[in-house]
């Protein structure tokens, strides 16, 4: 199995320093990252390894859902799939993700409301990086 690959350069105190983090296997992008910003309400044109991790979680959730529907019979399938990652404080020093909110909405033909929620269960449960992020509470909701 492919192994991927990520690279973050950083320079300065955490308060004051900067970095930039490279998606080295794909090449598609380099990304500013501050722990000032990513404490903030507003990122500012910077990103943070919590909306990162949405990302990674939103798209491994989405190929696995649609796996799942398929294999259950579902077809036309369409689904948006929006991850909410909380930062904050850790009871035993610095910080830690407590919750993830996975905000589902789509359908699939040949699915019913209740197959499809029942799914996206199994979804969440067998999603690679829900189980990789097993520490912490990942709650659905559905549009």
């Amino acid at each position: 199995m492919p192994i991927r690959e990520a690279q973050t350069t950083w320079r300065g105190s955490l308060e004051q320093g900067a970095g930039t983090v490279a998606l080295t296997s794909s090449g598609v992008g380099s990304y500013e990252v501050s722990f000032p910003k990513r404490a903030a309400d507003h990122a500012e044109g910077t990103t943070s390894p919590e909306e990162l991790i949405a990302a990674a979680h939103t798209s491994c959730f989405a190929m696995q859902f649609s796996a799942l529907l398929g294999e259950a019979g579902g077809e036309e399938i369409h689904l948006t799939i929006g991850a909410k990652v909380h930062l904050g404080p850790d009871p035993e020093g610095g910080f830690r993700i407590p919750r993830i909110d996975l905000v589902v909405g789509g359908a699939a033909r040949g699915i019913d409301e209740s197959e499809f929620r029942r799914i996206a269960e199994d979804a969440k449960r067998t999603c690679p990086v829900s189980k990789a992020l097993a520490g912490t509470q990942i709650d659905l909701t559905f549009e």
